[in-house]
Protein backbone atom coordinates (compact mmCIF):
# COMPACT_ATOMS: atom_id res chain seq x y z
CA UNK A 1 0.00 0.00 0.00
CA UNK A 2 2.93 2.41 0.46
CA UNK A 3 4.60 1.68 -2.88
CA UNK A 4 0.77 2.47 -4.20
CA UNK A 5 0.43 5.88 -2.49
CA UNK A 6 4.31 7.01 -3.72
CA UNK A 7 3.16 6.08 -7.32
CA UNK A 8 2.03 9.16 -9.12
CA UNK A 9 -1.41 9.34 -10.56
CA UNK A 10 -1.30 7.96 -13.70
CA UNK A 11 0.91 5.09 -12.51
CA UNK A 12 -1.86 4.14 -10.07
CA UNK A 13 -4.55 4.18 -12.25
CA UNK A 14 -2.67 1.68 -14.38
CA UNK A 15 -2.19 -0.50 -11.35
CA UNK A 16 -5.69 0.05 -10.34
CA UNK A 17 -6.36 -1.78 -14.13
CA UNK A 18 -3.99 -4.61 -13.84
CA UNK A 19 -5.77 -4.95 -10.47
CA UNK A 20 -9.70 -5.11 -11.64
CA UNK A 21 -8.59 -7.22 -15.28
CA UNK A 22 -7.13 -9.45 -13.39
CA UNK A 23 -8.64 -13.19 -11.48
CA UNK A 24 -9.16 -11.14 -8.53
CA UNK A 25 -10.95 -8.19 -10.33
CA UNK A 26 -14.32 -9.38 -9.43
CA UNK A 27 -13.71 -9.40 -5.83
CA UNK A 28 -12.07 -6.49 -5.72
CA UNK A 29 -14.26 -4.28 -7.55
CA UNK A 30 -17.07 -5.36 -4.97
CA UNK A 31 -14.89 -4.39 -2.16
CA UNK A 32 -14.00 -1.36 -3.71
CA UNK A 33 -17.77 -0.55 -4.50
CA UNK A 34 -18.82 -1.51 -0.59
CA UNK A 35 -16.00 1.31 0.40
CA UNK A 36 -17.30 4.00 -1.83
CA UNK A 37 -21.17 3.32 -1.08
CA UNK A 38 -19.58 3.53 2.93
CA UNK A 39 -18.03 7.01 1.88
CA UNK A 40 -21.14 8.57 0.07
CA UNK A 41 -23.35 7.61 3.20
CA UNK A 42 -26.87 6.87 1.77
CA UNK A 43 -28.28 7.95 4.86
CA UNK A 44 -27.11 11.21 4.42
CA UNK A 45 -27.89 11.12 0.50
CA UNK A 46 -31.18 9.70 1.14
CA UNK A 47 -33.71 11.84 3.05
CA UNK A 48 -36.08 9.93 5.80
CA UNK A 49 -38.90 10.37 3.75
CA UNK A 50 -37.78 8.18 1.07
CA UNK A 51 -36.13 5.55 3.64
CA UNK A 52 -37.31 2.66 1.99
CA UNK A 53 -35.22 3.57 -0.83
CA UNK A 54 -32.35 3.73 1.16
CA UNK A 55 -31.84 -0.44 0.92
CA UNK A 56 -32.33 0.10 -3.26
CA UNK A 57 -30.13 3.45 -3.67
CA UNK A 58 -27.36 1.39 -1.97
CA UNK A 59 -27.69 -1.93 -4.14
CA UNK A 60 -28.00 0.31 -7.23
CA UNK A 61 -25.07 1.69 -6.68
CA UNK A 62 -23.02 -1.18 -5.26
CA UNK A 63 -24.10 -2.90 -8.88
CA UNK A 64 -23.29 0.29 -11.05
CA UNK A 65 -19.69 0.69 -9.43
CA UNK A 66 -18.54 -2.83 -9.72
CA UNK A 67 -19.98 -3.42 -13.24
CA UNK A 68 -18.60 -0.39 -14.75
CA UNK A 69 -15.95 -0.75 -17.35
CA UNK A 70 -12.07 -0.98 -16.22
CA UNK A 71 -11.24 2.14 -17.93
CA UNK A 72 -13.75 4.53 -16.44
CA UNK A 73 -13.92 2.41 -12.76
CA UNK A 74 -10.05 2.74 -12.44
CA UNK A 75 -9.68 6.70 -12.59
CA UNK A 76 -12.64 7.49 -10.59
CA UNK A 77 -11.43 5.23 -7.63
CA UNK A 78 -7.74 6.50 -7.78
CA UNK A 79 -9.75 10.35 -7.47
CA UNK A 80 -11.65 8.84 -4.27
CA UNK A 81 -8.32 7.77 -2.93
CA UNK A 82 -6.71 11.24 -3.53
CA UNK A 83 -9.55 13.01 -2.07
CA UNK A 84 -8.86 14.46 1.51
CA UNK A 85 -10.12 12.12 4.22
CA UNK A 86 -12.49 15.18 5.73
CA UNK A 87 -14.27 15.11 2.37
CA UNK A 88 -17.45 15.24 2.51
CA UNK A 89 -19.82 12.51 1.08
CA UNK A 90 -21.84 15.12 -1.15
CA UNK A 91 -18.64 16.17 -3.02
CA UNK A 92 -17.46 12.78 -3.43
CA UNK A 93 -20.82 12.15 -5.42
CA UNK A 94 -20.18 15.05 -7.57
CA UNK A 95 -16.30 13.84 -8.22
CA UNK A 96 -17.87 9.93 -8.44
CA UNK A 97 -21.03 10.97 -11.51
CA UNK A 98 -18.93 13.48 -13.45
CA UNK A 99 -18.89 12.10 -16.75
CA UNK A 100 -21.91 10.29 -15.83
CA UNK A 101 -24.51 11.53 -17.94
CA UNK A 102 -27.18 9.32 -16.95
CA UNK A 103 -26.38 9.84 -13.14
CA UNK A 104 -25.82 13.99 -13.81
CA UNK A 105 -29.05 13.86 -15.23
CA UNK A 106 -31.20 12.36 -12.49
CA UNK A 107 -29.00 14.34 -9.87
CA UNK A 108 -30.52 17.52 -11.48
CA UNK A 109 -33.76 16.29 -11.31
CA UNK A 110 -33.84 15.89 -7.29
CA UNK A 111 -31.71 18.66 -6.87
CA UNK A 112 -34.30 21.25 -5.52
CA UNK A 113 -35.80 18.35 -3.61
CA UNK A 114 -37.04 20.17 -0.20
CA UNK A 115 -36.27 16.66 1.34
CA UNK A 116 -32.81 16.82 0.86
CA UNK A 117 -30.44 17.59 3.44
CA UNK A 118 -29.11 21.13 2.66
CA UNK A 119 -25.58 20.19 1.75
CA UNK A 120 -26.82 17.73 -0.75
CA UNK A 121 -29.21 20.09 -2.26
CA UNK A 122 -26.48 22.86 -2.68
CA UNK A 123 -23.99 19.81 -4.06
CA UNK A 124 -26.28 18.92 -6.54
CA UNK A 125 -27.81 22.38 -7.85
CA UNK A 126 -24.12 22.66 -9.30
CA UNK A 127 -25.11 20.03 -11.53
CA UNK A 128 -27.80 22.84 -13.14
CA UNK A 129 -25.15 24.88 -15.00
CA UNK A 130 -22.06 24.49 -12.51
CA UNK A 131 -20.53 20.91 -15.12
CA UNK A 132 -17.08 21.77 -16.39
CA UNK A 133 -15.50 18.80 -18.37
CA UNK A 134 -15.78 19.63 -21.87
CA UNK A 135 -12.94 21.48 -23.51
CA UNK A 136 -13.62 24.29 -26.36
CA UNK A 137 -11.02 23.10 -28.65
CA UNK A 138 -12.79 19.56 -28.98
CA UNK A 139 -15.88 20.93 -29.23
CA UNK A 140 -15.04 23.45 -31.64
CA UNK A 141 -13.58 20.59 -33.84
CA UNK A 142 -16.90 19.19 -33.77
CA UNK A 143 -19.13 21.58 -35.31
CA UNK A 144 -16.33 22.54 -38.08
CA UNK A 145 -16.50 18.93 -38.40
CA UNK A 146 -20.33 18.95 -38.89
CA UNK A 147 -20.93 21.87 -41.04
CA UNK A 148 -18.24 21.67 -43.27
CA UNK A 149 -18.50 24.08 -46.13
CA UNK A 150 -21.54 25.50 -44.41
CA UNK A 151 -19.44 27.85 -42.51
CA UNK A 152 -18.30 29.62 -45.42
CA UNK A 153 -21.64 29.51 -46.84
CA UNK A 154 -23.48 31.59 -43.96
CA UNK A 155 -20.48 33.06 -42.98
CA UNK A 156 -20.22 31.46 -39.45
CA UNK A 157 -18.13 32.99 -36.50
CA UNK A 158 -17.67 30.63 -33.63
CA UNK A 159 -17.13 31.86 -29.98
CA UNK A 160 -13.59 30.48 -28.82
CA UNK A 161 -15.01 29.46 -25.59
CA UNK A 162 -17.61 27.30 -24.39
CA UNK A 163 -20.47 29.69 -23.37
CA UNK A 164 -22.61 26.85 -21.42
CA UNK A 165 -22.29 23.17 -20.50
CA UNK A 166 -25.10 20.20 -19.41
CA UNK A 167 -24.41 16.71 -18.63
CA UNK A 168 -24.95 15.85 -22.48
CA UNK A 169 -23.80 18.57 -24.38
CA UNK A 170 -21.78 22.09 -24.58
CA UNK A 171 -23.28 25.25 -25.53
CA UNK A 172 -21.42 27.95 -28.06
CA UNK A 173 -22.08 30.84 -28.96
CA UNK A 174 -22.11 32.26 -32.69
CA UNK A 175 -22.69 34.61 -35.32
CA UNK A 176 -24.32 33.76 -38.72
CA UNK A 177 -25.85 35.39 -41.77
CA UNK A 178 -29.33 34.98 -42.05
CA UNK A 179 -29.71 34.62 -46.30
CA UNK A 180 -33.73 35.04 -45.73
CA UNK A 181 -33.51 38.30 -43.45
CA UNK A 182 -30.16 39.38 -45.26
CA UNK A 183 -28.19 40.48 -41.93
CA UNK A 184 -26.08 38.91 -39.38
CA UNK A 185 -27.87 37.42 -36.13
CA UNK A 186 -26.91 35.80 -32.75
CA UNK A 187 -27.39 31.93 -32.28
CA UNK A 188 -25.59 29.22 -29.77
CA UNK A 189 -25.08 25.48 -30.83
CA UNK A 190 -25.90 22.84 -28.65
CA UNK A 191 -23.08 20.08 -29.40
CA UNK A 192 -23.19 16.38 -28.26
CA UNK A 193 -19.60 16.19 -25.68
CA UNK A 194 -17.05 13.59 -27.90
CA UNK A 195 -17.31 11.22 -24.85
CA UNK A 196 -21.39 11.09 -24.10
CA UNK A 197 -22.23 8.55 -27.16
CA UNK A 198 -19.73 5.78 -25.94
CA UNK A 199 -20.42 6.59 -21.99
CA UNK A 200 -23.89 6.52 -22.71
CA UNK A 201 -24.46 3.31 -24.70
CA UNK A 202 -22.55 1.73 -21.51
CA UNK A 203 -24.98 3.88 -18.91
CA UNK A 204 -28.10 2.50 -21.13
CA UNK A 205 -26.98 -1.26 -21.08
CA UNK A 206 -25.91 -0.65 -17.25
CA UNK A 207 -29.32 0.23 -15.97
CA UNK A 208 -31.23 -2.35 -18.38
CA UNK A 209 -29.21 -5.07 -16.45
CA UNK A 210 -29.66 -3.38 -13.17
CA UNK A 211 -33.32 -2.96 -13.50
CA UNK A 212 -33.32 -6.64 -13.91
CA UNK A 213 -31.14 -7.31 -10.99
CA UNK A 214 -33.05 -5.40 -8.87
CA UNK A 215 -36.30 -6.60 -10.22
CA UNK A 216 -35.63 -10.37 -9.11
CA UNK A 217 -34.36 -9.16 -5.31
CA UNK A 218 -38.19 -7.51 -5.10
CA UNK A 219 -38.89 -9.30 -2.22
CA UNK A 220 -36.36 -8.33 -0.32
CA UNK A 221 -37.33 -4.64 -0.63
CA UNK A 222 -41.07 -5.31 0.07
CA UNK A 223 -42.02 -3.32 -3.13
CA UNK A 224 -44.16 -5.00 -6.00
CA UNK A 225 -43.23 -8.09 -8.53
CA UNK A 226 -42.86 -5.57 -10.94
CA UNK A 227 -42.29 -2.01 -9.53
CA UNK A 228 -38.32 -1.66 -9.43
CA UNK A 229 -37.39 -3.29 -12.67
CA UNK A 230 -40.31 -1.08 -14.44
CA UNK A 231 -39.08 2.07 -12.51
CA UNK A 232 -36.05 1.70 -13.54
CA UNK A 233 -36.36 0.54 -17.41
CA UNK A 234 -38.67 4.10 -17.17
CA UNK A 235 -35.57 6.06 -16.30
CA UNK A 236 -33.47 4.48 -19.01
CA UNK A 237 -36.36 5.35 -22.35
CA UNK A 238 -36.43 8.78 -20.65
CA UNK A 239 -33.15 9.68 -20.41
CA UNK A 240 -32.29 7.83 -23.75
CA UNK A 241 -34.20 11.16 -25.37
CA UNK A 242 -30.92 13.29 -23.80
CA UNK A 243 -29.03 11.99 -27.08
CA UNK A 244 -31.78 12.21 -29.68
CA UNK A 245 -31.02 15.83 -31.50
CA UNK A 246 -33.23 15.01 -34.18
CA UNK A 247 -36.28 14.61 -31.78
CA UNK A 248 -35.40 17.45 -29.72
CA UNK A 249 -35.15 19.80 -32.93
CA UNK A 250 -38.76 18.50 -33.75
CA UNK A 251 -39.76 19.02 -30.38
CA UNK A 252 -38.09 23.00 -30.68
CA UNK A 253 -40.56 23.69 -32.98
CA UNK A 254 -43.96 22.02 -31.89
CA UNK A 255 -42.94 24.04 -28.62
CA UNK A 256 -42.74 27.24 -30.64
CA UNK A 257 -45.91 26.76 -31.89
CA UNK A 258 -47.80 25.78 -28.39
CA UNK A 259 -46.42 29.07 -26.94
CA UNK A 260 -46.48 31.37 -29.56
CA UNK A 261 -49.42 33.38 -28.23
CA UNK A 262 -48.52 32.86 -24.47
CA UNK A 263 -47.05 36.26 -23.22
CA UNK A 264 -43.76 36.41 -21.67
CA UNK A 265 -42.94 32.92 -22.71
CA UNK A 266 -40.12 32.26 -25.28
CA UNK A 267 -38.60 29.27 -26.83
CA UNK A 268 -35.74 29.25 -28.64
CA UNK A 269 -35.99 28.73 -32.50
CA UNK A 270 -34.49 26.14 -34.49
CA UNK A 271 -31.46 27.55 -37.07
CA UNK A 272 -32.47 24.40 -39.46
CA UNK A 273 -29.77 24.77 -42.03
CA UNK A 274 -26.71 24.73 -39.59
CA UNK A 275 -28.44 21.93 -37.63
CA UNK A 276 -26.92 18.02 -37.41
CA UNK A 277 -27.94 14.84 -35.92
CA UNK A 278 -25.32 15.80 -33.33
CA UNK A 279 -25.67 19.22 -33.06
CA UNK A 280 -28.63 21.69 -32.89
CA UNK A 281 -28.55 25.39 -33.92
CA UNK A 282 -30.45 27.70 -31.98
CA UNK A 283 -31.31 31.32 -31.33
CA UNK A 284 -29.47 32.62 -28.35
CA UNK A 285 -31.47 33.87 -25.59
CA UNK A 286 -30.86 36.31 -22.75
CA UNK A 287 -31.80 35.86 -18.89
CA UNK A 288 -30.23 34.30 -16.15
CA UNK A 289 -31.25 30.97 -14.15
CA UNK A 290 -34.32 31.76 -12.88
CA UNK A 291 -32.92 30.64 -8.71
CA UNK A 292 -30.43 33.48 -8.98
CA UNK A 293 -32.48 35.64 -11.31
CA UNK A 294 -34.65 36.53 -8.36
CA UNK A 295 -32.11 37.08 -5.95
CA UNK A 296 -32.77 40.98 -4.19
CA UNK A 297 -36.28 40.90 -5.46
CA UNK A 298 -39.46 42.08 -3.30
CA UNK A 299 -41.95 38.74 -2.42
CA UNK A 300 -44.87 40.36 -5.00
CA UNK A 301 -42.35 40.05 -7.60
CA UNK A 302 -40.85 36.45 -6.56
CA UNK A 303 -44.58 35.33 -6.15
CA UNK A 304 -45.41 36.45 -9.84
CA UNK A 305 -42.32 34.93 -10.89
CA UNK A 306 -43.05 31.64 -9.54
CA UNK A 307 -46.79 31.79 -11.13
CA UNK A 308 -45.89 32.49 -14.41
CA UNK A 309 -43.40 29.74 -13.72
CA UNK A 310 -46.46 27.00 -13.51
CA UNK A 311 -48.40 28.59 -15.44
CA UNK A 312 -45.72 27.89 -18.75
CA UNK A 313 -44.69 24.46 -17.50
CA UNK A 314 -47.38 22.97 -16.16
CA UNK A 315 -51.21 25.15 -16.31
CA UNK A 316 -50.61 26.09 -20.87
CA UNK A 317 -49.42 22.81 -21.92
CA UNK A 318 -52.09 20.48 -19.74
CA UNK A 319 -54.96 22.76 -19.44
CA UNK A 320 -55.33 24.91 -22.81
CA UNK A 321 -57.42 22.79 -25.12
CA UNK A 322 -55.97 23.72 -28.59
CA UNK A 323 -52.80 22.33 -27.78
CA UNK A 324 -51.37 18.42 -27.93
CA UNK A 325 -50.95 18.16 -24.73
CA UNK A 326 -47.09 18.23 -25.01
CA UNK A 327 -44.71 19.36 -21.99
CA UNK A 328 -41.41 20.27 -21.16
CA UNK A 329 -40.53 17.09 -18.98
CA UNK A 330 -36.77 18.14 -17.90
CA UNK A 331 -37.73 21.92 -16.05
CA UNK A 332 -34.81 21.77 -13.54
CA UNK A 333 -33.58 25.41 -12.86
CA UNK A 334 -30.96 25.41 -15.42
CA UNK A 335 -33.54 25.28 -17.94
CA UNK A 336 -34.85 28.22 -16.88
CA UNK A 337 -33.93 31.53 -18.25
CA UNK A 338 -35.62 34.68 -16.70
CA UNK A 339 -35.07 38.15 -18.26
CA UNK A 340 -35.61 40.46 -15.18
CA UNK A 341 -35.65 43.51 -17.83
CA UNK A 342 -38.35 42.21 -19.68
CA UNK A 343 -39.90 39.10 -17.68
CA UNK A 344 -39.24 36.81 -20.26
CA UNK A 345 -39.49 33.59 -19.21
CA UNK A 346 -37.51 30.97 -21.45
CA UNK A 347 -37.90 27.70 -21.52
CA UNK A 348 -34.47 25.85 -22.48
CA UNK A 349 -33.82 22.14 -23.67
CA UNK A 350 -36.39 20.15 -25.15
CA UNK A 351 -34.83 16.61 -25.06
CA UNK A 352 -37.53 15.58 -22.92
CA UNK A 353 -40.95 16.08 -23.44
CA UNK A 354 -44.18 14.21 -22.60
CA UNK A 355 -47.45 14.43 -24.17
CA UNK A 356 -50.49 13.81 -21.73
CA UNK A 357 -53.94 12.56 -24.00
CA UNK A 358 -57.49 14.36 -23.42
CA UNK A 359 -58.61 11.81 -21.46
CA UNK A 360 -55.53 12.10 -19.19
CA UNK A 361 -55.81 15.74 -18.55
CA UNK A 362 -59.84 14.96 -17.37
CA UNK A 363 -58.67 12.59 -15.37
CA UNK A 364 -55.56 14.54 -14.16
CA UNK A 365 -58.10 17.66 -13.54
CA UNK A 366 -60.40 15.37 -11.94
CA UNK A 367 -57.97 14.15 -9.37
CA UNK A 368 -56.79 17.58 -8.48
CA UNK A 369 -60.49 18.72 -8.23
CA UNK A 370 -61.46 15.72 -5.84
CA UNK A 371 -58.19 15.60 -4.28
CA UNK A 372 -58.96 19.40 -2.88
CA UNK A 373 -62.69 18.44 -1.94
CA UNK A 374 -61.48 15.57 0.23
CA UNK A 375 -63.07 13.71 -1.65
CA UNK A 376 -61.43 9.81 -1.17
CA UNK A 377 -63.92 7.89 -2.81
CA UNK A 378 -63.49 10.41 -6.34
CA UNK A 379 -60.01 10.30 -5.90
CA UNK A 380 -60.26 6.29 -6.27
CA UNK A 381 -62.49 7.25 -8.93
CA UNK A 382 -59.74 8.56 -10.90
CA UNK A 383 -56.83 6.79 -10.33
CA UNK A 384 -58.90 3.44 -10.95
CA UNK A 385 -59.75 4.69 -14.35
CA UNK A 386 -55.59 5.91 -14.98
CA UNK A 387 -54.38 2.67 -14.02
CA UNK A 388 -56.72 0.71 -15.88
CA UNK A 389 -56.48 2.22 -18.83
CA UNK A 390 -59.68 1.00 -20.48
CA UNK A 391 -57.98 -2.65 -19.43
CA UNK A 392 -60.19 -4.87 -17.11
CA UNK A 393 -60.55 -3.91 -13.17
CA UNK A 394 -57.33 -5.54 -11.18
CA UNK A 395 -59.03 -6.15 -7.79
CA UNK A 396 -55.79 -6.23 -5.85
CA UNK A 397 -54.86 -3.12 -7.30
CA UNK A 398 -58.61 -1.26 -6.59
CA UNK A 399 -57.69 -2.63 -3.05
CA UNK A 400 -54.65 -0.92 -2.97
CA UNK A 401 -55.37 2.40 -4.29
CA UNK A 402 -58.27 2.36 -1.76
CA UNK A 403 -56.15 2.03 1.20
CA UNK A 404 -53.34 4.51 -0.14
CA UNK A 405 -55.78 7.23 -0.77
CA UNK A 406 -57.04 6.80 3.06
CA UNK A 407 -53.84 6.88 4.53
CA UNK A 408 -53.10 9.90 2.52
CA UNK A 409 -56.22 11.60 3.58
CA UNK A 410 -55.26 10.53 7.22
CA UNK A 411 -52.24 12.27 6.77
CA UNK A 412 -53.90 15.33 5.41
CA UNK A 413 -54.50 18.32 8.42
CA UNK A 414 -58.02 19.95 8.19
CA UNK A 415 -56.43 23.19 8.05
CA UNK A 416 -54.13 22.51 4.88
CA UNK A 417 -54.91 22.05 1.18
CA UNK A 418 -52.91 19.35 -0.23
CA UNK A 419 -50.77 20.51 -2.39
CA UNK A 420 -49.53 19.15 -5.84
CA UNK A 421 -46.81 17.86 -4.90
CA UNK A 422 -48.36 15.96 -2.02
CA UNK A 423 -50.42 14.30 -4.79
CA UNK A 424 -47.34 12.84 -6.63
CA UNK A 425 -46.26 11.36 -3.24
CA UNK A 426 -49.81 9.66 -3.44
CA UNK A 427 -49.27 8.47 -7.04
CA UNK A 428 -45.86 7.10 -6.38
CA UNK A 429 -46.58 5.22 -2.83
CA UNK A 430 -49.27 4.48 -5.45
CA UNK A 431 -47.33 2.88 -8.07
CA UNK A 432 -44.77 1.11 -5.06
CA UNK A 433 -47.74 -1.30 -4.66
CA UNK A 434 -47.76 -2.57 -8.04
CA UNK A 435 -50.43 -0.30 -9.39
CA UNK A 436 -49.37 0.48 -13.39
CA UNK A 437 -49.21 4.13 -14.56
CA UNK A 438 -49.70 5.77 -18.34
CA UNK A 439 -45.89 6.20 -18.66
CA UNK A 440 -46.54 9.95 -19.36
CA UNK A 441 -48.51 10.30 -16.43
CA UNK A 442 -44.84 8.96 -14.67
CA UNK A 443 -43.30 12.24 -16.66
CA UNK A 444 -45.64 14.53 -15.28
CA UNK A 445 -44.65 13.50 -11.83
CA UNK A 446 -41.51 14.06 -12.51
CA UNK A 447 -42.20 17.19 -13.57
CA UNK A 448 -44.46 18.29 -10.49
CA UNK A 449 -42.34 16.77 -8.30
CA UNK A 450 -39.24 19.26 -9.78
CA UNK A 451 -41.46 22.37 -10.04
CA UNK A 452 -41.93 22.60 -6.46
CA UNK A 453 -38.69 22.71 -5.38
CA UNK A 454 -37.95 25.30 -7.76
CA UNK A 455 -41.17 27.18 -6.82
CA UNK A 456 -40.55 27.12 -3.29
CA UNK A 457 -37.06 28.33 -3.46
CA UNK A 458 -38.47 31.22 -5.62
CA UNK A 459 -41.51 32.23 -3.37
CA UNK A 460 -41.59 29.96 -0.35
CA UNK A 461 -44.49 27.81 0.89
CA UNK A 462 -46.93 30.48 -0.80
CA UNK A 463 -47.01 30.34 -4.06
CA UNK A 464 -50.00 27.45 -5.18
CA UNK A 465 -49.37 25.00 -8.06
CA UNK A 466 -53.09 24.23 -7.68
CA UNK A 467 -54.34 27.86 -7.69
CA UNK A 468 -52.55 29.05 -11.31
CA UNK A 469 -54.03 25.74 -12.74
CA UNK A 470 -57.57 27.16 -11.46
CA UNK A 471 -57.13 30.74 -12.76
CA UNK A 472 -55.46 29.36 -16.04
CA UNK A 473 -58.70 27.16 -16.38
CA UNK A 474 -61.00 30.51 -15.71
CA UNK A 475 -58.89 32.62 -18.27
CA UNK A 476 -59.23 30.21 -20.98
CA UNK A 477 -62.95 29.98 -20.37
CA UNK A 478 -63.25 33.67 -20.63
CA UNK A 479 -61.20 33.77 -23.65
CA UNK A 480 -62.71 30.91 -25.26
CA UNK A 481 -66.67 30.58 -24.31
CA UNK A 482 -67.12 27.91 -26.60
CA UNK A 483 -64.38 25.59 -24.07
CA UNK A 484 -66.26 26.74 -20.77
CA UNK A 485 -66.06 23.58 -18.83
CA UNK A 486 -63.43 21.63 -20.65
CA UNK A 487 -61.44 19.21 -19.76
CA UNK A 488 -64.62 18.16 -17.72
CA UNK A 489 -67.47 16.84 -19.23
CA UNK A 490 -71.14 17.38 -18.04
CA UNK A 491 -71.27 14.13 -16.36
CA UNK A 492 -67.88 14.86 -14.63
CA UNK A 493 -69.15 18.02 -13.61
CA UNK A 494 -72.33 16.43 -11.86
CA UNK A 495 -70.18 14.97 -9.77
CA UNK A 496 -68.11 17.71 -8.68
CA UNK A 497 -71.00 19.59 -7.31
CA UNK A 498 -72.26 17.01 -5.62
CA UNK A 499 -68.74 15.66 -4.00
CA UNK A 500 -68.54 19.97 -3.46
CA UNK A 501 -72.07 19.57 -1.38
CA UNK A 502 -71.13 16.65 0.76
CA UNK A 503 -67.79 18.66 1.29
CA UNK A 504 -68.69 20.28 4.68
CA UNK A 505 -70.02 16.95 5.97
CA UNK A 506 -66.83 14.97 5.18
CA UNK A 507 -64.69 17.80 6.94
CA UNK A 508 -67.12 17.75 10.15
CA UNK A 509 -66.85 13.85 10.35
CA UNK A 510 -62.94 13.60 10.06
CA UNK A 511 -62.47 16.97 12.18
CA UNK A 512 -64.60 14.86 15.37
CA UNK A 513 -62.18 11.89 14.64
CA UNK A 514 -59.66 13.76 15.56
CA UNK A 515 -60.71 14.63 18.66
CA UNK A 516 -59.37 12.86 21.44
CA UNK A 517 -61.61 9.94 23.44
CA UNK A 518 -64.06 10.81 20.41
CA UNK A 519 -64.18 6.60 18.70
CA UNK A 520 -63.82 5.76 22.53
CA UNK A 521 -66.99 7.81 23.50
CA UNK A 522 -69.36 6.53 20.21
CA UNK A 523 -67.91 2.92 21.52
CA UNK A 524 -69.25 3.69 24.98
CA UNK A 525 -72.93 5.37 23.90
CA UNK A 526 -73.56 2.20 21.27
Amino acid sequence: MAIFLAMPTAARTNALVAILESAAGENFRQEASRWIVQALSVERLVPPQYAEWRPVVREAMLYFGSHLSTSRLAPKLVEQMELPVDTTPENRLLRLIAKVPALQKLGQVIARNRHLHPSVRRALTQLENGICDASAEEIRTIIVQNLGPKLAHYAVEIEDKIFLEASVSAVVRFTWYNPERRQREHGVFKVMKPYVAAYFAEEMDLLARLAAHLGSKHAEYAFAQHVLSETFDDVRRLLQHEVEFVREQASLQKASQLYSSVKLIRIPQVIRPLCTPTMTAMTEEHGEKITIAVTGMRKRRRHRIAEQLIDAVVAVPVLTPITNGMFHADPHAGNLLYNKRTGILTLLDWALTGHITEPQRRQFAMLFLMVLLRDSQGVCTVLDALSRGGEKRVPRQTLVIREQVTRFFNQQPLTQIPRAVDIVDLLERIAWQGVRLPTHLVMLRKVLFTLDGIVHDIAGPSASMELVMVQRLIQRWLEHPAHVGWPLTLRDWVAVYWSAMLCPSRLAIVGLQQVPGFGRNCAEGS
